[in-house]
Formats: C-alpha cells, sequence, structure tokens
C-alpha cells in the first residue's frame, strides 16, 4: 500500500507539473486555419506602444520592431486598389496571415469597402498620407499637415469603428524630413520605415520581386518587408515568397497598436536593435565624447601670493620649500641693465659678422703690441722679439737677432707691427 501511494502521488504530480508547463507555453506558431492545416499561419501578436519607440524600420532608423530570428512583419502601401488588394486579401485569408496595411486617402475615399474589407479579416490599417506626394522631405508644414490628417480622416471614414485605425504612419516614398517626424510623434503616431524592400514599385518582373524579398530576408534574418498591394507583379510574388517563408522556417508576426485594455508586449530596448550586440561581437568604435556645458564662462583670477596663505600670520602653515623659495625672492638683488650690455664696437661684435673679422683681427693685434714691447724693455739685453704667429723663434744673440730681422717674412701686416715695435723700442 505504501509503494503504491507514492506512485500515485508521483503521477499526480507529473499530472500537476505537465499541466503547469502546457499552461505557460508560448502560443502554437501557426494559428488554427481551417481548411488548411499546412498553412503558414500568424506565430505571434506584437503590441507596440508608439510613444515609447516612435521611429521603426532599419532602412532609416536605428531601431526596429523587436523581432526574434526568422520572424517576419508583411507590410503593404497605396492600396486599397480593388483589382490587385482583393487577390492579395484572399491569399492572406488563404494562410492566416494577419499584415499592416498603410491606406492612402484618395483610395480610401474611392474604395471605403477596400478598407472595412481589410479591418474585418484582422490587419492591422495605418495610413499614407492622402494623395502619396513624393516631396515630404522639402514640403512646408503648410502642405504636409493637409496631407497627413487627409488620409487619417478618410480611412477613418471609411471604417465602421474608427477606433481601429492605427496610429502608425509610413511617409510615402520614405522620404523623411525632421520636421514631419517631429509632428507625427506629436501626435502619438509612430512613423514606420522597413528593414528591406521586394523594389516591387519598379519595372521588375514578378520573378525578380520574389528574389529580392527572399534574398533580403536571409541576409538580415529578420524584419519588416515592404510589397505594395496595387501592384501585378506583388499579387503574381507573393505565392512563391509565402511558400519559401514557410519551407525556410520563418514566421509572420502580426503588429498592433497599444491601448488602455491592451497593454504593450514586454520588451528591454536592446531587443528593438535588429542585430544587437554580444559579448562575443566586439564593437570597433569608441564612445562618443560627452558635451559639457558650463553655466559661466567668465575666468577665475589668477592666484596670488596671499592665496598661498604667505601671510606673515600664515608663515608655519606653509611648507619648508615654500617658505625658502619666499625669503630667497625678496633678497635677492635685481641684476643691473650693464651686465647684459655690450660695448658697441667691441671685439664680439666686430666678430659676429664676416665683414668685420678683418678689423677684429687688427684690433686684436694693436693690443697686444704694448704687451711686447713691456716685456722687451724689462729682459734687456735678452731682446727676444715676439713675432708674429707666422714667424719663427730665432735664437738669442746679436748676430742671430739680425738674421731673424732679415729672414722675417715680407707680409704686409706683420713689417707694419715689427717696425712699430723697433721704433718704440
Amino acid at each position: 500500500m505504501i509503494g503504491g501511494s507514492v506512485v500515485v502521488r508521483t503521477r499526480s504530480w507529473i499530472v500537476l507539473c505537465l499541466g503547469l508547463l502546457t499552461a505557460g507555453a508560448p502560443a502554437a506558431y501557426a494559428a488554427d486555419c481551417p481548411g488548411h492545416p499546412d498553412a503558414l499561419g500568424t506565430s505571434r501578436t506584437l503590441v507596440v506602444d508608439p510613444r515609447e519607440h516612435p521611429r521603426i524600420g532599419t532602412m532609416q532608423y536605428r531601431e526596429t520592431l523587436p523581432l526574434r530570428d526568422h520572424e517576419v512583419v508583411l507590410t503593404f502601401d497605396d492600396g486599397p486598389l480593388p483589382k490587385y488588394s482583393n487577390q492579395v486579401l484572399k491569399m492572406l485569408d488563404d494562410e492566416c496571415i494577419k499584415a499592416t496595411f498603410f491606406i492612402i486617402g484618395q483610395q480610401a475615399k474611392a474604395n471605403p469597402e477596400g478598407v472595412r474589407k481589410l479591418v474585418a479579416a484582422g490587419h492591422t490599417v495605418g495610413t499614407h498620407s492622402m494623395s502619396h506626394p513624393l516631396t515630404f522631405d522639402r514640403m512646408p508644414v503648410e502642405k504636409y499637415e493637409p496631407e497627413i490628417n487627409g488620409g487619417i480622416e478618410w480611412t477613418s471614414a471609411a471604417m465602421t469603428d474608427p477606433s481601429k485605425l492605427a496610429p502608425f504612419f509610413r511617409i510615402p516614398g520614405l522620404m523623411r524630413a525632421e520636421g514631419v517626424e517631429n509632428y507625427l510623434i506629436s501626435r502619438g503616431i509612430q512613423v514606420w520605415s522597413a528593414d528591406f524592400p521586394a523594389d516591387d514599385w519598379r519595372h521588375v518582373s514578378s520573378d525578380r520581386v520574389y528574389q529580392l524579398a527572399m534574398q533580403r530576408l536571409e541576409a538580415k534574418g529578420k524584419g519588416i518587408l515592404l510589397l505594395h498591394d496595387i501592384q501585378a507583379r506583388t499579387v503574381a510574388a507573393l505565392p512563391k515568397i509565402i511558400r519559401d517563408l514557410k519551407a525556410r522556417g520563418y514566421r509572420i508576426v502580426h503588429v498592433v497598436p497599444a491601448t488602455a485594455d491592451r497593454p504593450a508586449t514586454p520588451t528591454t530596448p536592446v531587443e528593438w536593435l535588429l542585430h544587437p550586440p554580444t559579448e562575443t561581437t566586439p564593437i570597433a568604435r569608441w564612445p562618443a565624447v560627452p558635451n559639457f556645458v558650463f553655466t559661466e564662462t567668465r575666468t577665475l583670477p589668477a592666484p596670488a601670493l596671499a592665496d598661498l596663505n604667505a601671510l606673515t600670520e600664515h608663515q608655519p602653515l606653509l611648507p619648508r620649500r615654500t617658505k625658502a623659495q619666499t625669503n630667497i625672492a625678496s633678497t635677492l638683488a635685481v641684476p643691473g641693465r650693464d651686465l647684459f650690455a655690450i660695448p658697441e664696437g667691441s671685439v664680439e661684435v666686430l666678430l659676429s659678422t664676416t665683414l668685420s673679422r678683418r678689423a677684429a683681427t687688427r684690433m686684436a693685434m694693436a693690443a697686444e703690441t704694448p704687451r711686447v714691447a713691456k716685456d722687451k724693455a724689462a729682459k734687456g739685453k735678452a731682446g727676444k722679439m715676439h713675432a708674429p704667429r707666422t714667424a719663427h723663434a730665432a735664437p738669442a744673440g746679436p748676430k742671430h737677432a739680425a738674421q731673424a730681422k732679415n729672414t722675417a717674412p715680407k707680409s704686409t701686416t706683420p713689417t707694419r707691427l715689427a717696425t712699430g715695435v723697433k721704433k718704440r723700442a
């Protein structure tokens, strides 16, 4: 009995744990799609608050929707145009896919039933201006305000319940401008760009639209796909795009705005980046140096000696080195001006120029002559004569002195110097 009770309790705990795990598990990737068991479906609904993240789409902005890997948001612009929009709507309904449509006001005015079909099918409906001008990047406020407001008014007027209009706006041609974005954000409207287009507005084949959509999605790994539901090539390419999304394991995410009864999906700021940085991915850029704003531009006065506590009553507070320097500075005499003066015409001045070197040499030799004469008078008969540097000294004695006179160089300057010495002696 004891063993049986243990087994029963163990089984009950297992059942309870399985029940808790099942209750906390996320919804299935593909929603129930009656009659289409192999449908791609919509994996989950993402609720966003336009005030928290006002600009999305990495084609133009830093942030995008907080999607997981292999998640895609389908968006369609410029409708509704019954000839093609109804076909797109049918394909999405067959696959139980929820998308986001950006409506032009003139199209909603001409085909209000198409707007109501989108709302009835559960798609998100935003706006795309009144007449789709490609000049939003250079429009004055007097022109872009009526374009924005007109699209909103006619799209909401086409709805049975105007509250179904999402505060989402995509600028025509993605011709962004700061003034336009600030105006939309001030009204609580989220500005949508995209993460990659399929170029279905260009004159290309439907195969090319399909190739570009899948190639760019594979390169990004996830994101917002930009399409147009008013083009025949988009209608032809969409089945192949959906087929490859299923084959490659991609999942569709439906985006709706937050309301008072429907709070935003909890996310972290890093999830709004297409490729968040990780610890294994090095960042090659340094953080920006902050700009400091100073309250006053007036400069402070230079410090005075009093600021260093150099007053007499504060002398004990000064370090020894500061005291010594202060005493030395107060006792040293100021050097006189003549200490650095060089007499004009001196040898040092003459030697400083090339043209005056000869004059400086003559002055030096003239200054040398009185000293030679004085030495000769003191020695008397020794008679040893100091010849110029170019002359050779002769032995002492009258005979040899005469020979020295006869053999002296014939240079002009030394001869005059020797004659002057002889006469003075």
